[in-house]
């Protein structure tokens, strides 16, 4: 149990606290309007530690790291290796560009609170086909890959309609619909969403070409400290093998290099500027910072539909090829 760097002692922690506050609902109903929110902010912080993790393992055992992404994966809303395909495979090479199964800009490069608030829809479903492709290459090739996905599947699915099914036979159907509602599924739906917003405001309007303004950082210590460093993107871009407890010092190496719009104290202030000002002063939406995701060094702009985004995700492809 012990992991690689002594600052996962607090990622554990973290992880003890989740069952508490999550069945402390099962034995008091009352207490789902005092704790399902902050369950919500651990099912997040779950989503948070299972993108560390895939990055850098926790635990030197591989079996350790196997049984917490199990751990994590029921938190979270969705199995952890997931995030293999999408983001270490796909958005970490592609960075918001063409290709990128998470692109900012795929229907649209405005930005504004509808745009934001849908991202989660249109990523998901994008998402889905690198998904598909990597069971699928898993099951042809690495039997062993394989097993650990159904296994991941079989077990998140399965603990949560044991929970549900537990939930129902202790209150009764609309009552245990609702407690494990509260419980797990609200805060599961809040991670996934905010996860995806995350990934949003963290590339919108950046220059996904720049060797450093390819990522917006919010720096403030309130968040880094709650969510394990995730505000220090632009960094973890650069070095996305480094753990999430040295991310401060490699950030404040480059924060010099980095467009100062790029940089941000404070989260929530910057979602106020964007998502309430902005609509009706637009000075405080944001800008593009450099050359736009859609138009590669080349110069050669194209139109924002998904037909255009294949095209040019096909030119980029052959060039490489």
């Amino acid at each position: 149990m012990t992991p690689r760097y002594a600052a996962d002692y607090r990622t554990l922690l973290w992880c003890l606290v989740m069952p508490v506050v999550a069945l402390a609902q099962y034995f008091d109903p009352g207490l789902i309007p005092y704790l399902s929110p902050l369950g919500c902010y651990l099912a997040l912080s779950a989503g948070v530690m299972a993108h560390n993790h895939n990055h850098c393992p926790t635990f030197k055992n591989r079996r350790m790291n196997a049984v917490f992404g199990y751990w994590l994966s029921h938190f979270y809303g969705y199995p952890t290796f997931a995030w293999v395909p999408t983001h270490n495979l796909n958005h970490h090479k592609y960075v918001n560009k063409a290709g990128d199964a998470t692109i900012t800009w795929r229907y649209t490069d405005k930005h504004n609170w509808w745009v934001a608030f849908t991202y989660f829809f249109v990523s998901s479903y994008w998402q889905s086909d690198p998904i598909k492709q990597y069971i699928r290459k898993a099951r042809q090739s690495n039997p062993t890959l394989f097993r650990q996905i159904v296994t991941q599947y079989v077990m998140w699915a399965g603990l949560h309609l044991a929970l549900l099914g537990l939930a129902i036979a202790w209150h009764g159907f609309a009552q245990g619909l609702k407690v494990w509602g509260f419980a797990f599924l609200v805060p599961a739906l809040f991670a996934l969403w905010t996860i995806m917003f995350f990934n949003y405001i963290q590339h919108v309007h950046t220059d996904p070409w720049s060797e450093h303004d390819h990522s917006r950082s919010f720096d403030g210590v309130l968040i880094n400290f709650f969510l394990f460093n995730n505000g220090l993107h632009a960094a973890h871009h650069e070095m996305p093998g480094a753990h999430w407890s040295t991310l401060r010092e490699a950030h404040a190496k480059i924060a010099p290099l980095i467009h100062p719009e790029l940089i941000h104290r404070s989260f929530f202030g910057w979602c106020f500027r964007s998502y309430v000002l902005a609509p009706f002063f637009p000075r405080f939406g944001t800008k593009q910072i450099g050359r736009a995701p859609f138009d590669p060094p080349t110069g050669e702009k194209v139109e924002l539909t998904s037909a255009d985004v294949d095209a040019v995700e096909s030119g980029i492809n052959a060039a490489r090829a």
